[in-house]
């Protein structure tokens, strides 16, 4: 949307919404196991780093590390060796925390 100025310059008119889905998938694992809270997570694959398989996830943890979406999980489980995971990608969907705004 535009501020009807001739220059094409655009003006916020609104709030943006930013949602990092790859993160969510390492978020949704830590709820399921709220011990790997602060740890380094991958997911991907069927959670065997000797499959030919790669990374569907990453916590911010485990990025710092360079891990990322798409590596070969061979090498991200070789850059983080006490990663959690890699954690099956079993698309389940979890139900939401007790306290949580569902709707």
């Amino acid at each position: 949307m535009t501020d009807g100025t001739t220059d094409g310059a655009a003006r916020a008119s609104g709030w943006v919404l930013h949602v990092d889905l790859d993160q969510f998938i390492a978020a949704v694992e830590v709820l399921r196991h709220p011990e790997l809270a602060g740890r380094p997570v991958i997911v991907g694959g069927r959670g065997d780093p000797t499959e030919r398989a790669v990374v569907s996830t990453a916590s911010y943890e485990a990025r710092q590390f360079g891990v990322g979406s798409g590596m070969p999980l061979r090498l991200a489980a070789r850059k983080v060796p006490d990663a959690t995971g890699p954690l099956k990608a079993d698309g389940e969907a979890p139900s939401p925390p007790p306290g949580t705004m569902t709707g």
